[in-house]
């Protein structure tokens, strides 16, 4: 399967806010990565049952300029959207098994994030789980 989410690729990680609540403080995703999640969400208007079993996630971000990003905050923020829109049932090891082929591009003009996700192997996946 694949999608494409036609905006801006973004970390979860940037901008956090600190809040208080209840006597605690909390670490909060920013009002920007929030904006990104609801519209990513839009996007994907997943439909079916949310992906339960092992796949490989491949991303590729087309980042509008060249400054540094590091590709695990970027993956990570992209498995909590696919979560959130009830594409993958979660982020965990049984289910995102690899991100194999994932990487990071340059495309000023049409910044984006291109997923991949294709089922692994039964085979490899409970190979893997019995080590």
């Amino acid at each position: 399967m694949r999608i494409t989410i036609d905006l801006p690729p973004i970390t979860k990680k940037n901008s956090q806010q600190i809040v208080r609540a209840k006597g605690h403080y909390m670490v909060l995703p920013s009002k920007q990565y929030r904006k990104y999640e609801k519209e990513a969400s839009k996007i994907l208007k997943w439909k079916d049952e949310p992906i339960d079993y092992p796949v490989n996630v491949e991303c590729k971000f087309y980042m509008p300029t060249r400054r540094r990003v590091d590709i695990a905050n970027l993956t990570s923020a992209i498995h909590d959207v696919l979560v959130h829109a009830g594409v993958l049932e979660d982020d965990n090891r049984n289910i995102v098994y690899s991100m194999d082929g994932s990487r990071v591009l340059y495309d000023k003009e049409h910044p984006r994030t291109e997923i991949e996700i294709t089922p692994i192997e039964r085979g490899d996946f409970e190979s893997w789980q019995r080590k």
